[in-house]
């Protein structure tokens, strides 16, 4: 990538997003990474795109929906394109108004050959791998009536670069579902999905999810969008909790709501995020500070 190609310049400047999932109360990690992003496309003269990840029915409630916007607001971070509260979102912007793209990307996987459905229950892929991967059963079995996912063949050795890391996809990951029982997408189709058709050219992830990215540049190639390899990722440390583990939304480990009670300031959440940002933590007191002062070294 050329200097006048490199996400920031004035020839190509980051198209990026925020995409909570409403499974749960935004936690101090998820607000983390959100600064970084916001700061990263605000200092670059780029655009910032809200995406709410609400596909899963079964996990996503309104509650934790109102809690994204009411969490952001009081964060002070601001977007360029996406919606502007609850009702917009289910409107205008809810994945469920996108199943139709999703399902036509699907289409075009199985026709070429990519996916097979798959009838394993969880009960049965612990028994055979434990925590491991999917063994990729139903390859070698037809697949019986009944509830059924359909699942991406990763063949062995599938090797994919992200930020000069090489992972093995085949052994990280295995083949991923990508549509699920209940009849919707599964995040790493949805997500990419979602990401191609905005345009999206910069995504800040945490760590844990640099095998997702490794698994949708796969995934991008096999549609015939390698351009999608070109995306600079840059995945950061995770924040953990006092117990070493990465937060979660599902357990409500230091929920923003939860903190908020306790007395928790926007400067404290903006100091959490100054590390992140080359600042020590008292060099903050504001979201202007991390704006102004904050820089993140990536790779080129």
């Amino acid at each position: 990538m050329t200097p006048s190609e490199q996400i920031g310049s004035p020839h190509n400047p980051p198209r990026s997003r925020i995409a909570p999932t409403p499974s749960g109360h935004l936690h101090l990690g998820n607000a983390v990474n959100f600064l970084i992003t916001w700061v990263l496309v605000r200092q670059r003269g780029g655009r910032l795109k809200l995406r709410i990840d609400d596909a899963d029915s079964a996990r996503c409630r309104p509650e934790y929906i109102e809690d994204i916007f009411r969490q952001l607001d009081w964060l002070g971070l601001d977007w360029d394109e996406g919606p502007e509260g609850p009702g917009d979102l289910r409107e205008r912007y809810s994945q469920r108004l996108r199943f139709g793209r999703y399902r036509v990307m699907l289409v075009g996987l199985r026709q070429a050959g990519h996916t097979y459905f798959c009838g394993c229950s969880r009960a049965e892929i612990r028994e055979q791998v434990g925590s491991g991967v999917y063994p990729g059963l139903c390859r070698r079995r037809p697949s019986r009536d009944g509830d059924l996912v359909e699942r991406l063949l990763v063949p062995e050795n599938t090797l994919i670069e992200v930020e000069k890391k090489r992972i093995d996809l085949a052994s990280s990951m295995g083949d991923f579902v990508l549509w699920r029982r209940d009849d919707s997408p599964a995040y790493q189709l949805a997500s990419l999905a979602d990401d191609l058709d905005d345009g999206i050219n910069f995504i800040v992830r945490g760590s844990d999810l640099l095998v997702s990215s490794a698994a949708q540049i796969f995934l991008a190639g096999l549609l015939g969008r390698k351009s999608f390899a070109r995306i600079r990722f840059h995945h950061h440390r995770l924040l953990v909790g006092h117990d070493g583990a990465k937060l979660s939304k599902s357990d409500q480990a230091l929920s923003l709501e939860g903190m908020r009670r306790l007395g928790a300031t926007r400067r404290d959440i903006y100091q959490a995020a100054a590390p992140y940002l080359g600042m020590a933590a008292e060099q903050v007191g504001s979201l202007n500070d991390l704006r102004l002062r904050g820089s993140y070294r990536t790779q080129e």
